[in-house]
């Protein structure tokens, strides 16, 4: 059963980035899109580059190793090399704590 768990706190990620956590065991990349934060797996789909360290662009980020795109807020692919979306994941704030459905 998928329950919230806390994963960080808003001020850890600064509005217009992006970062990895290590949740129950997945790599998640959380973002904060003008203070609203999304959940995405954090390896690219392509060759398991990083995404958290990858370029935002409005509302996609861009793999730092060969440039396939996805989107943010839902983990669909925008732009290949990468054929297959991420997942996403709920995320709920409590006061300053962010926490994300797993």
């Amino acid at each position: 059963m998928a329950s919230f768990v806390k994963v960080t706190t808003r001020s850890e990620i600064p509005n217009g980035a992006g970062r990895s956590f290590e949740v129950e065991g997945r790599r998640i990349a959380i973002f904060n899109l003008a203070g609203r934060f999304y959940a995405i797996d954090e390896e690219c789909t392509h060759a398991g580059g990083p995404l958290s360290e990858g370029t935002i662009d409005g509302e996609e980020i861009e793999c730092p190793w060969h440039q396939g795109r996805f989107n943010i807020k839902t983990g669909a692919v925008v732009d290949t090399p990468p054929m297959d979306d991420l997942a996403s994941y709920n995320v709920h704030l409590s006061g300053e704590a962010i926490e994300v459905e797993i």
